[in-house]
């Protein structure tokens, strides 16, 4: 039977803990009415006590979502004693061969105890240009709701904490039964975050960026060229490119994109507009272009995203 220690930080997310708990819990109970015994040991330690737990090989450690609404707040709490002595936890978990996992703004804390170095993760999509800054070591991938890396699992914004609880289960007692659970708790299964990021909150924090999205915008119905773009944000292609990748972690040609189809899912879900007209007024000429954006990006249908709508 895993042992699974959660850590309960200071000032960290109620509705964190309480997913990670349940989902554990659910997945005792479900598995408890197959006739197994409990798959899960739980313990619930608060980060900072004087007697931290000691883990072992095949034990868990969970850092459930830190809460934290600003960056300079973040960077704060970083530098606490409690949440420095959690990194540190984690840190020590692996070396004795357990296994550890984050989600949200807590993902910081196993980046800067080193954890992350030469790893994949994610982590919550409106910091993850600070990330970028801070830990240019870690293959950070915030499109990505969920980055299993074994031993060390991270997950992205606030509620992934349920993906990344799903994948726990999966992984230390069955996807049978992380099936289950998620039937039982009535969860989906998701894999990126891209649908739920809001372009205009990251390009705020850069005023040349946050000028190309409006021009973007603003000549939306037409093929502009990258480097039209870049002139509009007043910096040359390359240095655009640059400040693109450091703000938003996207490509000139992805920013675009991603600009085009905001466009085209608000008309879809708040227009009877024809997908052909919608297409020619975001700067696309052939319709086809849109609707393969559309499947790739939000994973769903043009007429799916309708149908959502009018729910």
């Amino acid at each position: 039977m895993p042992r699974v220690t959660v850590l309960a930080l200071p000032g960290g997310m109620a509705s964190s803990l309480a997913i990670t708990l349940d989902t554990l819990d659910t997945a005792n109970r479900v598995g408890a009415q197959g006739g197994r015994a409990a798959p899960f040991e739980v313990q619930v330690v608060k980060a900072g006590t004087a007697a931290p737990p000691r883990l072992a090989r095949g034990d868990l450690l969970i850092l459930p979502g830190l809460g934290t609404p600003t960056e300079d707040d973040l960077v704060r709490r970083l530098a606490s004693p409690a949440v420095r002595r959690a990194g540190a936890l984690a840190a020590q978990a692996l070396e004795a061969g357990a296994s550890v996992a984050a989600a949200c703004a807590s993902t910081f804390i196993l980046a800067e105890a080193g954890v992350l170095h030469g790893r994949a993760a994610t982590t919550t999509w409106w910091f993850a240009p600070l990330f970028r800054r801070r830990y240019p070591q870690v293959a950070l991938d915030p499109d990505r709701i969920l980055v299993p890396d074994w031993p060390v699992a991270t997950a992205g914004a606030a509620m992934a904490q349920m993906d990344l609880m799903l994948a726990v289960v999966a992984k230390f007692a069955s996807p049978g039964l992380s099936e289950a659970c998620a039937r039982y708790l009535l969860l989906d299964h998701r894999r990126s975050q891209t649908p739920y990021m809001a372009l205009a909150f990251l390009t705020a924090q850069d005023p040349q960026v946050a000028r190309a999205e409006a021009w973007a915008r603003a000549h939306i119905d037409r093929d502009f060229s990258m480097e039209e773009l870049a002139a509009a944000a007043g910096l040359t292609s390359r240095t655009f490119a640059r400040r693109l990748a450091s703000v938003c972690g996207l490509s000139p040609v992805k920013f675009a994109q991603r600009i085009r189809l905001e466009a085209a899912e608000h008309l879809l879900e708040t227009t009877r507009l024809p997908v052909d007209e919608v297409a020619r007024r975001v700067g696309y000429a052939e319709p086809s272009t849109l609707r393969r954006l559309i499947r790739r990006e939000a994973r769903r249908s043009p007429a799916e995203l309708r149908r959502a709508a009018a729910r």
